[in-house]
């Protein structure tokens, strides 16, 4: 088999050279990728591999972008069939099933190297991906990049505010809600919620210490000024009881202090935000929280409607 690196993506022209026949390539022993790409097929289909197959087929000056580059960076993303190349000129786009290729704007866009695989910056591919993702999903992607500290919130949000493309205005929007210590998906998409609903904002991981400083409690999301908390608990049944007596326990010094939890599940983002929204508005009405509207509005349902 001659020379040829069959552990990285590689074209069938140079299996072709290093000796590997057709029959050998349809065999068990390799994996195609993509239309006349190939590799080893003891390597695991990671987002590098498949980003390295579809560079394969374009310039070197060709880098991996949108969905590609998110996966790589190790973002959620919603399922997306296609990976993304993007070339420096229209002439070089090639068509490829499976592949989707791009042309950079500007020139100036310098990508960024991981593993020797070209790829967007994660500024960048947040911009990009603005032109496929809904509001709440490219907040998601935001919050995720601040919290692998691959971005800060001020950079973001500078970098959205001088980009001039197509769809610099829906990554402006999507920016100004991204935050800071976001722990995970489904606290940023409870959060929009909150907020697209026209509700007060909740503040992010707010923290209780005890009189010398130790840390005693943190909060996903809550409004300290009046002692309410919003928490996303994402448990499956059959969890540990040990975590249960620890929640029960921290609940009963939560009451004793005079905070009050308002707890979301799965079901209260993806089935019944509705619910989720009046009970929110509820507990703020309650709690007398000053600045809250008089009802919630519906301006989360074009982004978070109920399955």
């Amino acid at each position: 088999m001659g020379t040829l690196e069959t552990r990285r993506p590689f074209p069938r022209a140079d299996a072709v050279s290093a000796g590997i026949s057709a029959k050998q390539l349809r065999g068990s022993s390799f994996r195609r990728i993509f239309s006349g790409g190939y590799i080893d097929a003891r390597v695991p289909n990671h987002p590098l591999v498949r980003a390295r197959a579809a560079l394969l087929f374009h310039p070197s000056t060709a880098f991996a972008s949108h969905f590609s580059a998110g996966r790589i960076y190790g973002v959620p993303l919603p399922v997306h069939p296609f990976e993304h190349v993007t070339v420096t000129c229209a002439s070089e786009r090639t068509a490829r099933e499976g592949v989707r290729c791009h042309v950079a704007r500007s020139h100036a866009v310098v990508p960024w190297v991981l593993d020797d695989v070209r790829l967007s910056s994660p500024v960048q591919m947040f911009i990009e991906l603005a032109s496929l993702l809904s509001l709440v999903d490219l907040v998601v992607v935001g919050d995720a990049l601040v919290r692998l500290r691959l971005v800060t919130v001020p950079d973001l949000s500078a970098a959205c505010e001088v980009s001039t493309g197509r769809y610099a205005k829906a990554a402006r929007r999507a920016a100004s809600y991204v935050r800071a210590r976001v722990d995970s998906a489904m606290e940023t998409r409870l959060r929009m919620l909150i907020l697209l609903a026209g509700l007060p904002e909740p503040e992010v991981n707010f923290e209780v210490r005890d009189a010398y400083g130790n840390l005693r409690m943190r909060f996903d999301l809550s409004y300290p000024e009046i002692k309410l908390i919003i928490e996303y608990d994402g448990r499956q049944h059959g969890q540990r009881s040990e975590q249960w007596l620890h929640d029960l326990k921290r609940r009963e010094e939560l009451d004793e202090q005079g905070w009050r939890i308002v707890v979301v599940t799965s079901e209260g983002i993806y089935k019944k935000p509705q619910d989720t929204v009046e009970r929110v508005h509820r507990a703020l009405k309650q709690r007398k929280f000053p600045k809250g509207p008089n009802r919630p509005s519906d301006g989360w349902q074009p982004f978070l409607p109920a399955a």
